[in-house]
């Protein structure tokens, strides 16, 4: 029997840690960077912020006027702590939120290669996002309130696979244009006629040459 060929599947036992370790080895970083930690905390603290302390203020103020005015029998109070624990859900998502944004800025990064947009996110183990700019169908930015502050900017890309966001990025205006300028010769240099291509563009297989500084801007 042949043996089967294993050049692509082999066992490679590091975690991968750094975007370095997913890349193809003709592949080349165009600009890579991490959210700005003052806007992602502040964004972390404020996201579900009045939700968490209205939910919260009702519920407490069940509970005491229960504790205080309402005298039942203790397996009564044994339930009625149950439920609200269930109850107060969306006060325990924002404490989790808050408490784990320093966990999830520590390994959130992102990278432009010559072939694809990288992201890396997670809580417990990074978690790697690759969105080809072939599928790429929209490019949005979004700048809010704290992001203004902060002079940062939210990169909302759409695909065919779904939709991803780039967080806090400085540079958010050059990033932006970089990036749609990059995905846009890309798919065209896809989609080009083979058969009326010009001589001095050599095709889709060869390494992106676009006129691009984000190697030098940060």
């Amino acid at each position: 029997m042949k043996k089967p060929r294993n050049n692509y599947f082999i066992e490679d036992k590091k975690v991968v840690e750094t975007i370095e370790t997913v890349l193809n080895d003709d592949e080349e970083i165009l600009w890579r960077g991490k959210p700005l930690r003052k806007s992602f905390i502040l964004s972390s603290v404020f996201k579900m912020l009045p939700i968490a302390i209205i939910w919260a203020g009702i519920d407490v103020s069940f509970i005491v006027c229960a504790i205080l005015f309402m005298e039942l029998e203790w397996w009564f109070y044994l339930i009625f702590g149950v439920f609200f624990l269930i109850h107060l859900l969306p006060v325990w998502m924002y404490i989790f939120n808050l408490v784990s944004a320093f966990r999830r800025l520590k390994i959130e990064e992102y990278a432009f290669t010559d072939k694809r947009i990288i992201i890396k996110r997670g809580f417990l183990a990074p978690n790697i996002i690759s969105i080809y700019y072939s599928s790429i169908t929209s490019i949005n930015l979004r700048i809010g309130l704290i992001e203004k502050m902060c002079k940062v900017g939210d990169i909302y890309i759409v695909s065919t696979n779904g939709k991803v966001m780039i967080e806090d990025i400085t540079n958010p205006y050059y990033i932006y244009s970089e990036l749609q300028r990059i995905a846009n010769d890309i798919k065209t240099d896809i989609i080009y006629p083979n058969a009326i291509r010009p001589s001095e563009n050599l095709g889709y297989k060869t390494s992106y040459r676009g006129d691009t500084n984000l190697k030098h801007k940060k």
